[in-house]
């Protein structure tokens, strides 16, 4: 008598072999049969017609905070992720000195757009050293599994203060201790250590995170002792500003350690090539013997625009700007008010204050022609007919009248989608050669993190109803294929043996999808966060069910109240 039998499923196992049809049966938490017909059970699920996928295992979150105080971590939850690791872009909040905590909340308050109020209200902060936060994150129930890094500039401050802050470089004393800290978190359970190396990662302040100019012998000593413990994956963002010195060091130490390094790959507006050179970089470090990888996004990385998120078209006009502070019901009101309209639209957005902005809010502010209807179900490669700048055309408009009045009508939720990166060429074929690439991990959900501006917790539902299902303009992707590209390989490649893929003896993290249901939905603005912080989540059709070792946790978008989720450790997931 097992405990669950899910019958008649169609079966993706993870491992990009062909679909299959049989039961699967749970005992223990744990998959005991797949394929062929199981024995009797004390529950059993009809899954016929459903697809029975392994859950995702997204690599690229930044819920570090959220996730010692919200149970249900979602968008991430809904859409079927069952493992979400955490630590990501170098910042975090262990270790951590009791004098240093506003500091790291407002590094990632900068860096993730995490709201400060909310993590100030919302940290228990009982802990200091990484084991101690590792300790507090086991301490509490959740509905799925969470794992965490080591993050290199909270590392960096904790052993060198307010050096760190200035970026002064590393002593010889320093690089041990943050060495020996590292090497106590991968002992502890961290999955790994990483770091950023780019300008757009600030803190509110504007200043530059306290890693960006580490030199490489820091970054050496750590991902030794990485190579010493034969543990741990060493991760980085950087601008590449010199690409083959920062290849060529990724490749010594990739050489040295044996230890898997990613980084970060996204294409660029003003330099559309330099995708394809990293790539290229990476397959050269692969042939001279490193284990390096990029890891790249599902889909193009917008701004969600809108009166309610943190940014809009008219975010710098002065006559909007007095009005943002106002409750949503009252400033929507006060919008919709004509001569309002009118005098927001009047206004002449001045080439001096163009100027002094950062180089996205000016394009913000300008390139309508980058600037499109999001629609619910949102379209995330829309045609450039679809543009602000193409409708108004076509309606004898200006471009501000037309993002104007379609923001303030409805029920004034409509939004826009800015895309940043993996949209230069105004279509998702680059999108496509990258996650297909043989030297790529898929990654870069950000769930949890740009709570204001960007909703991409949806990536793994959207990697199968679009990639395998809905997209016309260009080449859809096996089902499969799509499948093993967020379960066995992102377990495989951080060292969780014990997922990823539906086998006897696997843990049992499943999803049963309606595949012609599956749709993410518009994203949202709710105030749920601590101290009543706000955040964008995306709600998605078509999971029947989501399973966490054998547990159900959602039963069609419904929550069930069971808690199974809990700290994985390295080493403990048979890493």
């Amino acid at each position: 008598m097992h405990d669950t039998v899910l019958r008649a499923g169609t079966i993706l196992d993870g491992t990009g072999a062909p679909r299959f049809t049989g039961d699967i049966a749970i005992d223990d938490g744990v998959l005991t049969a797949v394929g062929g017909k199981a024995g009797p059970a004390r529950r059993e699920i009809d899954a016929d017609g459903l697809l029975v996928t392994p859950g995702w295992v997204d690599v690229h979150t930044h819920y570090d905070g959220q996730a010692t105080w919200d149970p249900e971590l979602a968008s991430s939850s809904w859409n079927g992720s069952t493992t979400i690791l955490f630590g990501n872009c170098g910042v975090g909040f262990a270790p951590v000195r009791p004098h240093h905590r506003d500091a790291l909340i407002d590094l990632m308050e900068g860096v993730e757009d995490i709201p400060g109020i909310a993590l100030a209200e919302g940290l228990a902060w009982d802990w200091e050293s990484f084991p101690e936060y590792l300790d507090a994150l086991e301490r509490r129930d959740r509905t799925i599994d969470v794992a965490a890094q080591m993050p290199h500039h909270a590392l960096r401050v904790y052993v060198m203060g307010e050096r760190a802050i200035r970026h002064e470089p590393a002593h010889a004393d320093d690089i041990r201790e943050m060495a020996r800290l590292t090497g106590e978190a991968i002992r502890a359970g961290a999955f790994g250590f990483t770091t950023s190396r780019t300008d757009s990662h600030k803190t509110t302040s504007g200043r530059f995170v306290p890693g960006r100019y580490s030199e490489t012998e820091e970054l050496f000593g750590i991902g030794r002792e990485l190579g010493q413990l034969g543990a741990g994956v060493f991760g980085l963002i950087s601008d590449f500003e010199d690409e083959d010195r920062e290849f060529e060091w990724m490749t010594r130490l990739g050489r040295e350690t044996g230890r898997p390094i990613w980084f970060l790959l996204t294409d660029r507006a003003q330099d559309p090539q330099r995708w394809r050179r990293l790539l290229a970089g990476a397959e050269k470090a692969r042939a001279a013997g490193a284990p390096v990888t990029a890891q790249v996004a599902g889909r193009p990385v917008g701004l969600i625009l809108g009166l309610a998120s943190s940014l809009s078209p008219f975010s710098i006009r002065a006559g909007y700007k007095e009005l943002e502070s106002l409750p949503f019901a009252q400033k929507l009101a006060r919008l919709r008010d004509p001569e309002v309209r009118r005098a927001i639209l009047a206004e002449q957005v001045s080439e001096t204050l163009l100027s002094v902005l950062p180089p996205l809010t000016q394009a913000i502010a300008t390139r309508w022609d980058r600037m499109y209807f999001l629609g619910d179900p949102p379209d995330y490669e829309p045609t450039p007919d679809m543009s602000v700048a193409a409708v108004a055309e076509r309606e004898g408009r200006t471009p501000a009248e037309v993002a104007y009045d379609y923001l303030v009508g409805g029920d004034g939720q409509r939004l826009f989608l800015f895309p940043v990166t993996n949209y230069v060429t105004g279509d998702l074929e680059p999108v496509r050669e990258m996650i297909t690439d043989p030297s790529t991990v898929l990654g870069l959900s950000d769930g949890g993190a740009h709570c204001g501006l960007i909703c991409d917790a949806t990536v793994p539902s959207f990697m199968l109803s679009y990639w395998g299902r809905d997209r016309t303009r260009g080449d859809r992707l096996p089902l499969e294929w799509l499948v093993m590209k967020q379960t066995a390989e992102t377990a495989d490649f951080f060292g969780l043996a014990d997922r990823g893929r539906l086998q006897p003896g696997k843990k049992a993290d499943l999803n049963l999808i309606d595949f012609e249901q599956l749709l993410p939905r518009s994203p949202e603005i709710v105030n749920d966060l601590p101290a009543g912080g706000k955040r964008l989540i995306q709600k998605v059709d078509g999971y029947e069910a989501i399973m966490v070792s054998g547990q159900t946790i959602y039963e069609r978008g419904v929550a069930t109240g069971a808690r199974p989720g809990r700290l994985v450790r390295a080493g403990a997931a048979g890493g």
